[in-house]
């Protein structure tokens, strides 16, 4: 007998154990996703960094090797005009670690960009037809959603308020993710940018559960049983879990990013823009103590991280975290080292006596 309090997100999805495996753009690997999927939860694949080549390969190895159901996950952000202005007032933030690092504070700098779901990637979806379809940041445009929807896939997407989870609702989301002030990562707002009004898990669960007639899925928080069980009797009917999934062997993350998470508590996450130019909670370090973690002059999303790059390319190299993004939530002290079977199948176990 299960000991979750339904089975609407298990049937939904035609999956095991509901539990989800959070969409972890760069550290998410496909023998992560195999592994989820086949210890019985929805592994998801990440799509926000990855070409169409790319995610093409990542498709075919997960298809190859499991049968089960996944996610594949996409953003649904629109990129911003560009505007020289925002960028040069970064750029002139930052040029004080250029100098300091013998970097050319002028020199040309690589892109930055996170893509947002489009005809390629809808193509994709109709092509590979993946179980479920994930959104963050809001939904693509009716047209691309209606194509999703006619591949069978049951579409999903993040909200981190009650109003979201009510928009989602009413353009017919088949189950709403509601992500809880502690999760790692980017936020899923797209209603409103103010970060003093996000609501923890605890508190937003049971009043998305109360607003909507749909399954919701509890995010932010949750690395161990206990935080699953906490989630079921809120009314979650399934729960998403991404920082704890960084501690397995399948994550693809820096030795120092691992290092850092062995030894992250509580209070040593915050919520920082100055990666991407959208709030993400990652661990403290350098650059968000010294000029954030909330800063104004962080260009719009996803154009940001164009001018860090090179501060984060040679410092890296040297072992160093000072420009590096390490994304981790709020729970991340509770997690445990395990592999990813494991740690989707332990979620859900009852604890030993």
């Amino acid at each position: 007998m299960s000991n979750w309090q339904d089975n609407l997100i298990v049937d939904l999805f035609g999956i095991e154990l509901p539990i989800i495996q959070a969409p972890m753009a760069g550290a998410t690997t496909p023998e992560m996703v195999i592994a989820t999927s086949e210890a019985g939860g929805l592994g998801s694949l990440p799509a926000a960094l990855l070409t169409i080549e790319q995610t093409k390969a990542a498709l075919d190895q997960i298809r190859s090797a499991s049968s089960k159901p996944i996610n594949v996950n996409f953003f649904a952000h629109t990129n911003p005009a560009a505007d020289s202005v925002a960028q040069m007032v970064w750029r002139t933030t930052l040029a004080p670690y250029y100098v300091e690092l013998g970097l050319d504070p002028l020199a040309p700098v690589p892109a930055a960009g996170r893509a947002p779901f489009d005809d390629d990637y809808c193509a994709l979806v109709e092509n590979y037809r993946p179980e479920v379809v994930s959104f963050h940041f809001g939904l693509p445009e009716p047209d691309l959603l209606e194509r999703v929807r006619r591949t069978g896939a049951k579409v999903i997407a993040s909200a981190t308020t009650v109003a979201e989870a009510r928009w989602l609702a009413e353009r017919r989301v088949d189950a709403v993710v509601a992500m809880g002030l502690e999760a790692g990562g980017h936020r899923g707002n797209f209603l409103d940018d103010d970060m003093m009004t996000q609501v923890g898990t605890m508190a937003l669960v049971p009043q998305v559960v109360d607003a909507i007639s749909l399954p919701v899925i509890a995010a932010g928080g949750i690395s161990d049983r206990r935080g699953v069980r906490a989630a079921f009797a809120l009314g979650a009917s399934a729960v998403q879990v991404g920082t704890a999934y960084l501690f397995t062997p399948e994550a693809k993350i820096t030795t120092f990013h691992r290092e850092a998470l062995k030894s992250a508590r509580d209070h040593n996450t915050a919520l920082t823009n100055i990666f991407t130019g959208r709030p993400a909670r990652g661990i403290v370090n350098r650059i968000m103590r010294e000029i954030g973690p909330l800063s104004k002059a962080a260009p719009a999303f996803p154009t940001a991280g164009g001018a860090l790059a090179p501060l984060r390319a040679l410092t890296e190299k040297e072992g160093r975290p000072d420009f590096s993004n390490m994304w981790a939530g709020q729970a991340a002290g509770l997690a445990r080292e395990m592999s990813s079977a494991e740690l989707t199948r332990y979620l859900v176990e009852a604890d030993q006596q």
